[in-house]
């Protein structure tokens, strides 16, 4: 597979460099660089990159604006959007529009790489805990923000019981031991979840549990 082509969207200059340097010295290719939203959204038509770091507060136009513009075009790159506060809002809407997750400004350099490459693999960044936090302290306060609206009708008992038990945050090896599966089993019906709902990775999925009334914020595993 060749390097992941990245273009990181900040408005700090600082940030950008330190993201390039830390990211070409593993061998991933940083395709641009941008400073307003309305610039990353340019870059990416430009690049057409495999990953997008997406600052969520930038000039002209923010980094969720510009996220949906992103994700809305034909065959969208991933978006990992940045952020200072693991619980801010906006990384609640950002993951219903379908981005793949969110990393804080301060990360280490091992754990950007490790999320870009991830991300670009095709799985969620972030882990189900972590969303199910950020959908329970704001899907019920901001119902206007909702932007999934999907039947469940065309899934089978055990997907939805398996859907479920995302929303609540349990990984794949917590699924296999909850239902007595093979992990590989797990991993086909959260494959088969995200293709009948067109979901594009885990993340969007716990959003989708409960934004559909599957299940709702404060149950537990």
């Amino acid at each position: 597979m060749n390097a992941p082509r990245v273009v990181v969207a900040d408005d700090q200059a600082l940030v950008r460099t330190g993201f390039r340097m830390i990211l070409s010295a593993d061998g991933i290719d940083v395709v641009g660089e941008a400073t307003t939203g309305l610039e990353a959204v340019e870059a990416v038509r430009r690049t057409r990159p495999d990953v997008v770091l997406m600052d969520i507060r930038m000039p002209e136009l923010d980094g969720l604006e510009a996220a949906r513009r992103i994700l809305a075009a034909p065959d969208p790159p991933r978006v990992i959007m940045l952020t200072t506060f693991d619980l801010d809002h906006y990384v609640y809407a950002a993951l219903s529009l379908g981005a793949s997750g969110f990393l804080l400004k301060d990360v280490t350099p091992e754990h950007l790489v490790a999320a870009v490459r991830l991300v670009r693999s095709g799985d969620a960044l972030l882990a189900p805990s972590i969303t199910r936090r950020l959908v329970e302290r704001f899907a019920a306060r901001s119902p206007e923000q909702k932007t999934l609206h999907r039947d469940l009708a065309g899934l089978t008992a055990r997907e939805l019981e398996v859907l479920g038990l995302l929303g609540r945050g349990l990984s794949n090896t917590e699924l296999a031991g909850r239902l007595n599966l093979a992990e590989a089993t797990v991993k086909t019906h959260v494959a088969r979840i995200l293709g009948k709902l067109q979901l594009r990775d885990r993340a969007q999925a716990v959003v989708a549990a409960y934004e559909t009334g599957l299940i709702a914020p404060g149950e537990s595993g």
